[in-house]
């Protein structure tokens, strides 16, 4: 099945759960368009003049999830909707709220039990952090955490985020005090598509899905650099250069060439491990790109 074929497949299945049967309805767009379509979004006019997306009837009955986002917010709520690919291990609907001044949050709906633990530790996570004097880092804010139809809502706060590069300096002060907020901590998915350099000089960090602690120092600096790279190169390519890159991307954390050798391949030991728990091999299976790494490394695990 192709990619277009496969989000539209899973927009309706999407659409199911959040918009219930009603006799009433409201028309919506997909955009850009349906051979590729990556939002839905409430139709206007102009997507008639300008010819844009498809057109699609949403039920806009009494019980839908933007009547309940209503309710939370206290005011009327229309979403968009992220049209996401459906072969993702931690797949979740992800929408938008707006109101009429605009961007309200974002919204996170556990659909699945995978999907509940994550959410339920995220929002664990941003409130310990919401406690925490960060200096560094800044994160969403928690504004709505409840049950609908036996799914977590999940609602955060909005960051302001910017086209801007973020500085390589601010990247490693980021890991280092994300590290001190527990027993050598880390974000987990410190990945390029998950943090932007903030306006106030911070680092925007947002997907704290899988913050976990008792990890070495560094874990986070590889996986960005590790999701850096696969866009360019496969998971062989990717790995094998997050190995050969090991030593001068963990030395400003002060770990020696041995250290930071035997980091990373724990850190890919760790991610192997993650995908295996998961069910879900985004990467291949670990014997094509972990193996060949680790077996010569052996002696320094």
């Amino acid at each position: 099945m192709g990619d277009a074929r496969a989000r539209l497949r899973y927009l309706h299945e999407v659409l199911d759960l959040l918009y219930p049967p009603s006799t009433a309805t409201s028309a919506r767009t997909v955009l850009p368009h349906r051979l590729v379509p990556r939002r839905l979004v409430p139709r206007t006019r102009w997507h008639s003049v300008l010819g844009r997306g498809g057109r699609l009837l949403v039920p806009d009955g009494p019980d839908t999830i933007e009547t309940y986002l209503g309710e939370v917010f206290g005011q009327r709520v229309r979403t968009v909707l992220r049209v996401r690919p459906a072969r993702r291990a931690n797949r979740k609907p992800i929408l938008s709220a707006r109101g009429s001044d605009g961007l309200l949050g974002f919204v996170k709906v556990g659909d699945s039990d995978r999907a509940r633990d994550l959410i339920r530790h995220e929002s664990a996570t941003l409130r310990m952090l919401a406690d925490r004097p960060l200096k560094v880092i800044s994160v969403p804010a928690v504004l709505h955490h409840g049950l609908w139809h036996d799914m977590d809502v999940l609602v955060l706060s909005p960051l302001p985020i910017t086209s801007a590069a973020t500085p390589p300096g601010l990247l490693n002060a980021a890991v280092t005090e994300i590290a001190s907020l527990g027993s050598c901590a880390w974000h987990g998915d410190f990945a390029p598509w998950n943090i932007s350099a903030g306006t106030d000089g911070r680092l925007l960090v947002w997907d704290w899905e899988r913050f976990g602690t008792d990890v070495p120092l560094g874990f986070d600096a590889l996986h960005h650099f590790l999701h850096r790279v696969l866009k360019r190169m496969g998971p062989v390519g990717a790995t094998q250069a997050c190995l050969a890159r090991a030593v001068p991307l963990l030395a400003p954390f002060g770990l020696s060439a041995a250290e930071a050798r035997r980091t990373t391949a724990h850190y890919l030991i760790t991610l192997a491990d993650r995908h295996d728990r998961d069910g879900h091999q985004p990467l291949g299976p670990a014997s094509t790109w972990l193996n060949p790494l680790v077996d010569h490394l052996e002696p320094l695990l």
